[in-house]
Formats: structure tokens, C-alpha cells, sequence
């Protein structure tokens, strides 16, 4: 599904030039430990591994009957906009909590009844994040059947969202990176 393994190798030496991949002591926001980090703010404040991402993002969703592009706020709505951009797919933003000002409400876009909906997320770990994204466009009666991710940790997120009827798609796997 993703790109060739020259743009994969491409996309791997472009997240370690702009410093996403970095070794140490790290604690994850699940808590855990890690010996490395993958930041991919760094990812996507850099225009050059930005357009990548979206490049390869974009040859994974052609094909695909997805009506719009999303990404929950914050960390995923650079990733989002770019392929959306790249796709000329419209974008939805998925805020985590309702807004109580303003017009309101979860999204930012337009989310219509049947809507078919590919999220993006910056990495994957559990997949617990983007799973409340999936619940949340799904009880406004969207569909969600799969997630491209950039990273994929290999620590659960593949299994977990297949037992929601998601499909995981990474760009690359940690395996690949470390």
C-alpha cells in the first residue's frame, strides 16, 4: 500500500535529517519507557519532510473511497492540512473536546452523515488516541476504516484499532527507524 521502498527510504532518511528520530531516556505519554523518540513536530515544521509525508500519504489514499482527510488537534493538523493539500481531499479537524463557544462543537469542517473519513496520526504507540477520534466521527455518523499513521511503534495500535474495524496503515515502522 504505502510508496516504494525508495520513497520509504526516502521518508526514513528525511525524519532523521530534520531530528524526529532521537536516542536516549525517554517516558512516552503512556507512561512508558523508551529508548528512543520520535517527534514528529519536528517532522512537520520542516517543509521538506512535511511534503514528503504528504506525498507518500497521498499514493496510500489514492484509490480509496475516503470523502475528506483527518486529523485530531493539534499534533496531527499540520499532517492533515498537508494531505489534504496534496489530495485536494477536504479536511476535517477533530478537537478533543466539544467547543463551548462560538458555533461549538468537535469538528472543524464539514463532517456529513455517511461521510467516509482517513485519519492521520503523527505516531502510533496503543492507538488510544485516535481511537476517541473514531467514536467521536462515528456517533455523528461518519465512517472511519483506516488510520495512516507516519510512525508506527509496533506496540499494539494495529491490533487494538483492528478490533474497531480500522485498519492501521504506517508509513514507516519504529523497526524501520531504530
Amino acid at each position: 500500500m504505502p510508496g516504494s521502498e525508495k520513497s520509504k527510504l526516502l521518508l526514513i532518511d528525511a525524519l532523521k535529517t530534520c531530528g524526529a528520530v532521537r536516542f536516549g531516556d525517554f517516558t512516552l505519554a503512556s507512561g512508558k519507557k523508551s529508548t528512543y523518540y520520535i517527534d514528529i513536530k519536528k517532522a512537520s515544521t520542516d517543509p521538506v519532510t512535511l511534503r514528503i509525508i504528504a506525498q507518500e500519504a497521498t499514493k496510500v489514499i489514492a484509490g480509496m473511497p475516503v470523502d475528506a482527510v483527518g486529523g485530531v488537534v493539534l499534533g496531527s493538523v499540520p499532517l492533515a492540512t498537508a494531505v489534504s493539500l496534496e489530495s485536494g481531499l477536504p479536511l476535517l479537524l477533530i478537537r478533543k473536546d466539544d467547543k463551548s463557544y462560538g458555533t461549538g462543537g468537535r469538528f472543524v469542517g464539514e463532517l456529513r452523515e455517511g461521510s467516509k473519513v482517513l485519519l492521520l496520526e503523527d505516531v502510533t504507540t496503543s492507538g488510544g488516541s485516535v481511537k476517541d477520534a473514531i467514536e467521536a466521527i462515528r456517533a455523528q455518523s461518519g465512517e472511519v476504516q483506516h488510520v495512516v499513521t507516519v510512525v508506527d511503534r509496533e506496540s499494539g495500535a494495529t491490533e487494538n484499532l483492528a478490533s474497531i474495524g480500522v485498519k492501521l496503515i504506517p508509513l514507516v515502522r519504529a523497526s524501520d527507524l531504530v
